[in-house]
């Protein structure tokens, strides 16, 4: 059975704040541990109340320091916030104090607003071709320092970390083609390119030093509970997330609201159809089918799991559910 992994906004449930979402995080992580997950990766996102982990590098290091064998990394870092000598160093870091055990994602958008993005001072000129420059250019600081070389990543220099692109669109899968690198793909949230972006990944692969064939890793919203009436309530939480995140009212995770979905309108309704078209939602059950059907459908070599829900005890059930199934589907595999 293909293998899961965690992907964590460390979500910010209203009521609460970001010390304690920051502790939740790092309390999933523990049980994603023993569960069997392979991964555990934080994002990237700024000026959102609702999102805890903007400073990324930070959280991936107390996530790994409090766990001791589950790859911790980056889902992603955006890389046009910085420089790609100062994600190598932080990242180099990370590597030297938990060695084999940090991956790094990068994305091409800015995970905010564009005042927002002009508040991290980096350059917004819009050029396409600084993205793919500074991929490489990163990547140059994790080889061995050659003797001469003036610009040194220290940490970073020789360090085993493995760089992903992120993507939702064409673009990510084209250059993660053309540099030969693992691919990971935004479905959980942005599902309309995925099967014509992973056809092009696998399609144009080249391999490279990193990899000698295509790795595609999904996202996959899973939401699970005891039953499929209580899966869908606790879903209702995400759900709301995104209509007020698209209707320019972001804001911490809501509780969750019995009959939200039915008591919108057609156009809000289609608007998150279409968004969380990757979710599974349901029982034991459900989640095993949902599950097993989406890895089938897709061929994905790997699939990042998440799920916004607003009570901490019922997201560690959710992904105690969504391991049991995972062990079943192995086992029957």
């Amino acid at each position: 059975m293909t293998p899961i992994s965690v992907l964590d906004l460390s979500p910010v449930p209203e009521g609460t704040d970001a010390g304690a979402s920051l502790r939740n995080t790092l309390d999933l992580a523990r049980h994603a541990e023993r569960w069997g997950y392979r991964r555990y990766w934080l994002a990237e996102h700024h000026n959102m109340p609702g999102i805890a982990s903007a400073a990324t590098a930070v959280v991936i290091g107390h996530v790994a320091a409090g766990t001791s064998t589950i790859r911790v990394g980056a889902g992603g870092i955006m890389l046009p916030n910085h420089s790609p000598l100062m994600v190598a160093e932080a990242f180099g870091t990370l590597a030297a104090l938990h060695p084999g055990r940090i991956d790094l994602g990068l994305g091409r958008a800015p995970g905010t607003d564009q005042l927002t993005a002009r508040a991290l001072r980096r350059n917004l000129s819009g050029d396409v071709d600084q993205f793919p420059r500074d991929v490489v250019e990163l990547m140059s600081y994790f080889r061995p320092a050659e003797e001469g070389q003036r610009v040194q990543a220290v940490p970073g220099a020789g360090l085993d970390v493995p760089v992903w692109i992120l993507g939702s669109s064409l673009y990510g899968a084209q250059l993660a083609a053309m540099l030969g690198l693992p691919y990971a793909f935004a479905s959980h949230f942005a599902p309309a390119e995925l099967e014509r972006a992973v056809a092009i990944y696998r399609e144009r692969f080249e391999p490279s030093e990193q990899l000698d064939r295509p790795y595609v890793m999904l996202g996959l919203s899973v939401i699970a509970a005891d039953t499929d009436e209580e899966a869908r309530l606790l879903f209702t939480s995400q759900q709301q997330s995104f209509v007020n995140l698209r209707t320019g009212r972001p804001g911490k995770l809501p509780p969750p609201v019995r009959g939200y979905y039915e008591s919108l309108e057609p156009m809000a309704r289609a608007m998150l159809d279409q968004t969380l078209t990757c979710a599974v939602v349901g029982s034991p059950e459900t989640v095993r089918r949902g599950v097993a059907e989406f890895a089938r459908r897709t061929g994905a070599d790997e699939l990042m799991v998440t799920g916004h829900i607003f009570d901490h005890a019922a997201r560690l059930r959710s992904y105690e559910i969504l391991a049991d199934a995972h062990r079943e589907l192995s086992a029957a595999a």
